[in-house]
């Protein structure tokens, strides 16, 4: 990465000399004008990370400076640097869109903090920039493809809640795209000029999530060795998303209520609280109302995250689906991997089609990629796809189906099925789910559906 670029604009030679030799001795990239005049021309040839203006300068003021740059170039991060007696103009300036300023004469010390601090700043406000750009585009409710009743419907809810600052709890199994959905509901709310931040709870050790997530004071614990800030509070004015929060142990559980509910935190080794403006967004794959009568879930917690509940299918309750995606990952996969002259006949997508999906949305990501990347030819073949999605289907043909002329109901012959399935197996629901290619919990709940019952009297399989 190269040198922070900084400008100094003052009328001051001397000045702007003693400033320069110590940034420059800081490893800062620095240069200066004399005039406000002489800042602009510079500025427009040249992008600068930082620029620090002195308020008095004869013709162009500094503070008419301020103003034209954040007018012209809002991302630039200015600092101020006035008399000792000019607070009140700093504070004007400060008001106008200056970072921060400091009073001459200089303290070397102070001064070298400041531009630190700016300079992270401006970086925020480059990655900001650049990420809203890009997740603008990528994020937005039409790029989450697929055009099923069961994910328009998803959709749809979250469109409406997006503009809202209501908690939201979205549930999904694995690789569902729950994170994108979330993204999306950032990026169309009122806070999408703030940042997304996201936490993990999962992935971050119990002894760590506490601190990843409040932040500590120095000295909090063995290794504190300076303040940190923790992610409630960089995502301060945006949204902050709790992927598995399912994972979050009991006694995080309580502080995130109370963040949810008063809008507070309390930093590791802080004597007091401070307020926070944060709009929580939830994800989990696992079974919450599960856990909260397993007493491993706060059962106030999940009504506060579950303000809008909003669950995204999984990849097998859309397979309509699955052929716009497969074009998409090819596309996207072609790009990767450079090669623009691959192609995919239109008869290899039922291949795909006709496939479970167990990882969902991300598993056929991959798979699409693995394809491309190892496909023989220009042309790909079903000698390229993977075994698993080459075979053919089994147990259709063993079925035996009579079309009356006058129509069948399709619940009746599901019904049917299931019961078949269930006498074969000997009413174990394990078994019946395993044979019939569906989960369990997807059995119990067609079951109920079909008001499926084990007869009375016979003797309850071990499932």
């Amino acid at each position: 990465m190269g040198k922070n670029k900084i400008l100094i604009v003052d009328d001051d030679p001397s000045l702007r000399r003693v400033l320069e030799v110590q940034l420059e001795q800081e490893g800062y990239a620095a240069a200066s004008a004399g005039s406000a005049q002489e800042a602009l021309s510079t500025l427009q040839v040249q992008a600068y990370d930082l620029v620090i203006v002195d308020l008095k300068m004869p013709e162009i003021s500094g503070i008419t400076l301020l103003r034209q740059l954040h007018s012209q170039i809002p991302e630039t991060v200015i600092i101020i640097l006035t008399a000792f007696g000019s607070v009140e103009t700093a504070v004007e300036a400060i008001k106008a869109g200056a970072y921060d300023y400091l009073t001459k004469p200089v303290d070397p010390a102070e001064f070298s903090i400041v531009i630190r601090r700016a300079l992270e700043h401006s970086l925020l406000v480059k990655e900001v920039r650049t990420l809203r750009t890009s997740l603008n585009e990528k994020y937005g409710f039409d790029n989450i493809l697929g055009r099923s009743d069961a994910l328009l419907q998803v959709l749809d809810t979250a469109a409406r809640a997006a503009a809202t600052n209501s908690t939201i709890l979205i549930r999904g199994e694995t690789g569902t795209g729950k994170e994108l959905l979330a993204k999306a509901i950032h990026f169309n709310s009122p806070r999408k000029s703030k940042l997304f931040v996201t936490i993990n709870c999962a992935a971050i050790p119990k002894e760590l999530l506490e601190s990843e997530l409040f932040g500590h004071k120095k000295g909090a614990f063995t290794g504190a060795l300076a303040d940190k800030k923790g992610k409630v509070e960089i995502a301060d004015g945006g949204t902050l998303f709790l992927d598995e929060i399912g994972d979050m142990p009991l006694e995080l559980q309580v502080k995130i209520l109370r963040l949810i509910q008063q809008g507070e935190i309390e930093k590791l080794g802080s004597e007091g609280s401070q307020k926070v403006d944060v709009r929580i967004v939830a994800a989990t794959h696992r079974d919450l109302q599960a856990m909260i009568e397993d007493g491993t879930f706060r059962e106030d917690l999940y009504y506060r995250l579950a303000v809008i509940p909003l669950i995204v299918p999984p990849l097998r309750e859309r397979p309509e689906d699955i052929q716009e995606l497969v074009q998409h990952f090819f596309n996207l996969s072609k790009e990767k991997n450079k090669r623009p002259a691959l192609s995919m006949p239109p008869g290899l997508l039922p291949y795909f089609a006709r496939h479970r999906w167990p990882g969902n949305v991300r598993e056929l990501e991959n798979v699409v990629e693995r394809v491309v990347a190892l496909a023989r030819g220009d042309v790909m073949t079903v000698q390229d796809l993977p075994p698993f999605l080459r075979r053919e289907p089994g147990g259709l043909e063993a079925v035996e189906i009579d079309f009356p002329p006058q129509g069948i109901s399709l619940d009746a012959v599901e019904k049917e099925l299931i019961i078949r399935a269930l006498e074969k197996c000997r009413w174990n629901q394990t078994h019946a789910a395993r044979y019939l290619d569906i989960s369990r919990k997807t059995l119990i709940y067609r079951m109920e559906r079909h008001g499926i019952s084990k007869p009375r009297g016979l003797e309850a399989a071990n499932e």
